[in-house]
């Protein structure tokens, strides 16, 4: 199809390198696994690093060597560039890959490497700051003609007058966004002047906590753009060429959740404009290694500059299917010295290629991150299908990290072929343990607008997710049956006498066998009888909130883990994993998670009235008010920080702060009673 674009010429200069005998990775996860992976296929030897939490993580194992960097908390581990360095030089290692995220964009870290005699995989430290302040980036861009959108810096917000000035400049809506980092976080949408100042506010506090600089910008905002980017690869003799783009407008949080190449809005002459600036961008600032041109595409066409990603991104993989090439494998042979091989020089698109992330989050709560241990997590090998995770059966989503679980890949020949994969293998995969973002990905693949690669960032306002991924009619009731009658087989198993008799089998007409199950805020009371049947299986009799399920239900084979059950003529293999009182059922009708509810109850366990509750397990951030202070319904109370993301919660009613249970930073877990605000305080005063 069509060919790279590459170009000559160059700023600034990096030294050849020789042979990488071992590469240290700083970095933890799914991409330290995915960067192994390559290394010893090139037969580099791979070094670990790993935080307390992070001690039994997959690829920690996977490595050659592994070294502990003591603590949990990202700045006290992989944010300490100086023992990462102490680490590399204990086990005698050459190069250092950082990866995407913690170090990989410091230009510090970058530094010190090279002053202890390190390889760092990446571009020289001058490109990393000139692209790590979003607004001399944004300079250098307009110099090299390429189009980039109007914006200011705010300093401070000291002077109100001065910040509107700034806004009316501009126009509204707009963005007030970090000017270091990135992956949503400092970012604000501001529509009208009312909320600027706190819009600047919160970004700048959360840009602070998250990148240790609190500078804003403000810049014009695109009304539902397409975020289109460019993947370049630049070496040491000057050359510069393009790998094509990539389409990441599906979003939630200004964080990308969906994500495929080619894009379906860029033909042949608007790539050629695209990719011709992503490679200008390229040669203005000397890029060495992999690097990424953000931009957004606005509905006439029309493009501009976002920024340039000086590392690799979580995305790359959509990249590599289309074109055959490793990335990875491309950054240590340029780090090396090696120039652009022909392969990279001449590369071409060859089918369709979609990423998803899938996240442990909670989508109807806000997309808010969920932690706790995975009961089983398996997603399906299936061809042209390709998983890269960081977690296996047993891991445990720590609140100290990124929820990305996952990445999973489909390449397909066509869009469609690649997100009929994909969607399947997300169906297919068991996820026990912690709500994610499955079923929202699956509806997405599936969706009208979707595959009409009709997509922009304002996807997700345009189709709530509730819709999106309404379940199947009277799925979970069936799962809570299949439930039932699995619990009725372990019960079988254990018993002293007649345990080869079928589950829940009686010779006569008795009283049902009953058990009530939770599941999505739902209750689930089923009522059984599985009698003798024909030959093929045994005769079921059964209802679900009184309701009776189906006409005729054959049960051809019941055990703990695998329910084979005829519903009129319909046969489904449900698989089933129980944890304690959690039943997990999956089959080609979804999944659901149930939890069987206590056949005598369990004492009271409700917060007080008027309780404000962790959404998430978290930092406590910042207290809003006093024991005592009078507050309105909606007025921010707490603010908690987890996965690098801030949440605020807000007083449930208007009232009077009755108690205080948390206090700055202080770390709390999911339910965690915060505060309790008194309503009738108010109203009697």
């Amino acid at each position: 199809m069509t060919m790279s674009h590459a170009s000559s010429g160059r700023f600034g200069s990096q030294p050849l390198t020789g042979p990488i005998g071992k590469l240290l990775i700083a970095n933890r996860g799914e991409i330290a696994a995915r960067i192994m992976r390559t290394a010893h296929g090139l037969g580099i030897a791979t070094v670990a690093v790993y935080s307390d939490p992070d001690a039994d993580a997959p690829y920690v194992g996977l490595a050659d060597e592994a070294v502990r960097l003591p603590g949990a908390a990202p700045a006290d581990t992989y944010l300490r560039g100086d023992l990462i360095i102490a680490a590399a030089a204990a086990t005698r290692a050459d190069a250092v890959h950082p990866g995407y995220g913690f170090l990989s964009e410091n230009e510090a870290f970058a530094r010190a490497c090279a002053a202890a005699g390190l390889v760092f995989v990446g571009p020289e430290p001058g490109t990393i700051a000139a692209m790590g302040s979003k607004v001399e980036a944004k300079a250098l861009m307009a110099a090299a003609g390429v189009p980039v959108l109007p914006g200011v810096t705010i300093a401070s917000t000291d002077d109100l007058d001065d910040l509107a000035a700034a806004a009316a400049g501009i126009g509204f809506p707009l963005l007030v966004k970090a000017a270091f980092g990135g992956g949503g976080r400092g970012m604000r949408l501001v529509a009208d002047p009312a909320g600027l100042a706190e819009a600047v506010r919160s970004a700048r506090g959360e840009a602070a906590s998250a990148f240790g600089d609190g500078t804003v910008f403000l810049e014009r905002f695109v009304v539902d753009p397409r975020h289109v980017e460019v993947q370049i690869l630049g070496d040491a003799a000057g050359r510069v060429v393009h790998l094509f783009e990539r389409e990441c407008s599906i979003q939630r949080r200004y964080q990308k959740i969906v994500e495929e190449c080619p894009s379906p809005a860029v033909g042949e002459e608007l790539r050629a404009a695209l990719t011709a600036a992503a490679v200008a961008a390229g040669q203005a600032i000397g890029y060495i290694g992999a690097g990424t041109v953000e931009f957004v595409l606005d509905r006439d066409g029309s493009f501009f500059f976002l920024e340039v990603n000086t590392r690799l991104q979580v995305e790359h993989p959509v990249t590599e299917e289309v074109t055959g090439l490793d990335l990875v494998e491309l950054q240590l042979r340029i780090a090396e010295g090696e120039p652009l091989p022909p392969a990279a020089t001449s590369a071409r698109i060859s089918g369709h290629a979609i990423e998803v992330r899938l996240y442990a989050e909670d989508v109807w709560a806000g997309f808010l991150p969920v932690t706790g241990p995975l009961h089983r997590f398996e997603i399906p090998q299936a061809p042209g299908v390709r998983t890269d995770t960081g977690f296996r059966d047993g891991s445990v989503v720590s609140p100290h990290y990124d929820a990305m679980l996952a990445k999973v890949i489909a390449h397909g020949r066509t869009r469609a072929e690649a997100a009929k994969r994909l969607a399947r293998t997300l169906d297919r995969a068991q996820i026990h343990g912690v709500t994610t973002n499955r079923d929202l990905l699956a509806a997405i693949l599936r969706e009208p607008e979707f595959l009409d690669g009709r997509t922009d960032t304002g996807y997700l306002s345009r189709h709530e997710p509730a819709v999106l991924t309404a379940s199947r009619p009277g799925a979970a009731a069936w799962h809570a049956l299949v439930a039932a009658l699995a619990r009725q087989a372990v019960h079988r198993a254990e018993a002293p006498v007649l345990a080869t008799l079928p589950s829940g089998w009686r010779n006569v007409r008795s009283a049902p066998q009953r058990v009530t199950y939770t599941a999505d805020s739902q209750e689930f009371a089923v009522a059984y009888r599985v009698t003798g049947g024909p030959a093929s299986g045994d005769t079921v009799e059964a209802t679900v909130n009184d309701v009776p399920l189906g006409a005729a239900l054959l049960l051809r084979a019941a055990g703990p883990e695998l329910v084979d059950l005829e519903v009129d003529g319909l046969r489904r293999v449900y698989l089933v994993h129980r944890v304690g009182a959690q039943t997990y059922v999956d089959a080609s009708n979804g999944s659901s998670a149930l939890s069987e509810v206590p056949r005598f109850g369990q004492p009271d366990k409700t917060a007080p009235t008027g309780s404000l509750l962790a959404p998430m397990p978290g930092l406590v951030l910042r207290v809003l008010a006093d024991v005592g202070a009078t507050v309105a319904a909606g007025q921010p109370l707490v603010v908690l920080e987890a996965m690098k993301m801030e949440q605020t919660v807000t007083a449930p009613a208007d009232g009077v702060v009755a108690e205080l249970r948390a206090k700055a930073g202080e770390q709390v877990a999911a339910g965690q009673i915060l505060a309790v605000v008194d309503a009738q305080s108010q109203e009697q005063g």
